[in-house]
């Protein structure tokens, strides 16, 4: 049980914020690049959740969703 512990360890802090690690490496050199590369990140989190409202703005014209008031059948 010990080693399934150790393995989420190892795949959080080796692999998936490897690329965190990078970015702090790359501010100690170049702090401009460092914070464009995390503006590129920001705009794009911003397009998805504007995309995102869209859709869901043309979702609540269409009336598709079934908003009838009622509860589960065991109440």
């Amino acid at each position: 049980m010990k080693d399934f512990f150790y393995a989420i360890q190892d795949l959080f802090v080796n692999v998936l914020f490897a690329p965190m690690d990078g970015i702090k490496k790359l501010e100690l050199e170049n702090w401009w690049a460092a914070n464009t590369i995390s503006w590129i990140f920001i705009i794009i989190c911003m397009a998805a959740i504007v995309y995102w409202l869209k859709q869901l703005q043309i979702f609540n014209k269409t009336e598709a969703e079934d908003k009838s008031v009622s509860s589960h059948s065991f109440l």
